[in-house]
């Protein structure tokens, strides 16, 4: 294949990745958890991008990291599909319209707030919560399948509930690494299965590198 059939090939998978993440950025609802649960559905289930467990090797990469987990997960969904432009459409897609909507919100808020009943906020902070619950309901499913697994996802909910800070939540993420370090040993007859994204150590030296001077 020559290199304008590959360019072209990457940019009909952009363009593809971009519808996607569109649809569901217009209509996925109840924030970054609940949105791990529609990528779920929708590039494991349905269209079968990666497999079940490239996708929770993925998700738990993604929560280590520091920043929205979702917009994460997208934009690595999109890299391993078309690239780098297949990185920067996810983003588009489904980042940008929610950023948007958020800014418009924010100034009708600000001006019209008054106009709105009392209770329509309390209304839809009720409606996210249903939301966010099906969707880890929907993810727990799959991932805490024994007892172990449910007790450790269990201790997490309450620590991070009754430690409420950011040194809770990377406690508990430390903490279930160990665990699953010396609970949960793969059989020696599983081969690992690597994350369907390719991209160089010299590329990925790039970003680390500007990563660490940023901060």
């Amino acid at each position: 294949m020559s290199a304008n059939e590959i360019g072209k090939v990457t940019h009909e998978r952009a363009w593809m990745v971009f519808l996607v993440f569109l649809r569901l950025g217009l209509t996925s609802f109840g924030g970054p958890i609940a949105h791990l649960g529609y990528f779920r559905t929708e590039f494991v289930t349905r269209r079968r991008w990666l497999t079940e467990r490239s996708y929770a090797d993925l998700v738990a990469l993604c929560q280590f990291l520091p920043g929205p987990a979702s917009s994460q997960v997208g934009m690595a969904l999109g890299l391993s599909r078309a690239g780098f432009p297949g990185a920067l459409a996810a983003w588009a897609g489904f980042t940008l319209p929610s950023a948007i909507a958020l800014v418009l919100f924010a100034f009708g808020m600000s001006r019209w707030g008054s106009a709105f009943p009392a209770g329509v906020l309390h209304g839809l902070k009720v409606v996210a919560v249903a939301v966010v619950a099906q969707a880890v309901w929907g993810m727990a499913r799959k991932l805490c399948t024994d007892t172990a697994r449910i007790t450790i996802a269990a201790v997490s909910a309450c620590i991070v509930l009754l430690w409420p800070t950011a040194w809770g939540q990377v406690s508990v993420i430390a903490g279930a690494a160990v665990a699953g370090l010396l609970l949960f040993k793969p059989a020696r007859d599983i081969a690992h299965e690597p994350l369907p994204i390719a991209v160089s150590r010299r590329v990925g030296i790039v970003p680390v590198t500007f990563f660490r001077f940023a901060h």
